[in-house]
């Protein structure tokens, strides 16, 4: 089991060119971890590139239809008050925007604190130096 940002999670949706290794990951994953509010990052994803042009209205469709048979099975860490003073405890120590240390608050939380050899699965530069230093093993490599 791993934690998916939401940059992880899109490519599984639409064709990008890091479609195929998200997906080879996902297969060998026992199961998908996110925080509650990937769904709607998600959403926000597809939508840009549909108003940006960059697919098409019926691709975004399916995309959205991905999406919510993967929302239905992955396993969301809910907000809470223990996960707002975490994600500002990481925005104090990492050059984090407000969502992604609330993506990084999700993983912790999941983890219990334990970091060391957990999985967290992201495409963004910035959220996967500071998961690193928080100890999680970054996927992919």
């Amino acid at each position: 089991m791993k934690f998916w940002d939401t940059s992880a999670v899109v490519p599984l949706c639409v064709e990008e060119a890091t479609t195929a290794t998200m997906r080879r990951l996902a297969e060998a994953d026992a199961g998908v971890v996110v925080w509650w509010g990937t769904r709607t990052e998600c959403i926000s994803a597809l939508a840009r590139r549909r108003r940006e042009r960059h697919i098409r209205p019926a691709t975004e469709e399916r995309a959205r239809r991905v999406l919510r048979a993967l929302s239905a099975v992955w396993s969301e860490i809910l907000p809470s008050e223990t996960l707002r003073r975490r994600s500002e405890r990481l925005l104090a120590v990492h050059p984090l925007r407000a969502a992604d240390a609330f993506q990084l608050a999700g993983a912790l939380l999941w983890s219990r604190g334990q970091t060391s050899g957990r999985g967290f699965v992201c495409l963004d530069d910035r959220l996967r130096a500071a998961a690193q230093r928080e100890g999680f093993a970054i996927l992919p490599a």
